[in-house]
């Protein structure tokens, strides 16, 4: 039996990147990916991401895009169940991707979404979170403990650095469209670790950086996405004995 990855989107403004490469990713190594929404509309990217965000820069990469074009045309994609039919038990990964735009606070401050996650972890289920994926579980109180469950746990996320660039390249034309938040991903997040030193940053923003602490699985922005989706289908293989 396929192995079965739940993967919540925004109705709009997700990265494309982060979206449609771990899918790839899963389907090639033989994962059955369901999408849902908080309704079961079909999701929408972040248009700027596809057209470049300024002067044709900072957007996907050709091999993105072009696996997005794949994902529109994806069943599953298109059919996406809503965020309340999530039943975690019948799922061995959960994953949360980023994006920067506005509408990702629909799916960022869901509580649903958060409450399944807890599900999720609580279970020893594989988590995956990028980029701003990773506020979900920063706002996932566990309520045995009134914690965040990420407390006690080493991760990654958008730093920020990354973000502090992209905010800095664009502002004087798109003003605080790389700004989901007046604070930072990272400051948030670190507030609810136990200590700030859990909130890794990598070395280089070139090279490929992710953690694993268990089941849970992070990485910072797209440039991650390939090796993170790798250690998802790898860990969800070990979990399973696939």
């Amino acid at each position: 039996m396929a192995k079965q990855v739940i993967m919540p989107l925004p109705d709009r403004d997700f990265d494309p990147t982060e979206v449609s490469i771990p899918w790839k990713h899963f389907v090639e190594a033989g994962l059955q990916v369901t999408f849902s929404t908080e309704a079961g509309h079909i999701g929408q990217t972040d248009p700027r991401l596809l057209t470049g965000v300024i002067f044709g820069q900072l957007g996907a990469k050709p091999n993105a895009i072009a696996a997005y074009r794949e994902l529109e045309k994806n069943e599953a994609f298109r059919h996406p169940i809503p965020y309340e039919s999530i039943d975690p038990q019948e799922y061995d990964l959960l994953l949360l991707p980023g994006g920067h735009a506005k509408g990702m606070r629909q799916y960022l401050e869901s509580k649903v979404v958060q409450n399944k996650a807890l599900e999720f972890l609580k279970h020893g289920k594989v988590v995956g979170a990028i980029c701003h994926g990773v506020l979900v579980l920063a706002r996932t109180i566990d309520p045995e403990t009134g914690r965040s469950v990420l407390y006690g746990r080493k991760l990654t996320g958008l730093t920020k650095r990354l973000e502090r660039v992209g905010y800095y390249l664009t502002s004087w034309r798109l003003g605080d469209y790389y700004r989901t938040y007046p604070e930072y991903v990272e400051d948030e997040t670190v507030k609810v670790l136990k200590e700030r030193g859990d909130f890794l940053h990598g070395g280089s923003i070139w090279k490929p950086f992710v953690v694993e602490d268990g089941n849970l699985i992070t990485a910072r922005y797209p440039e991650d996405a390939h090796l993170f989706a790798q250690k998802l289908v790898d860990c969800v293989k070990m979990n399973q004995g696939l």
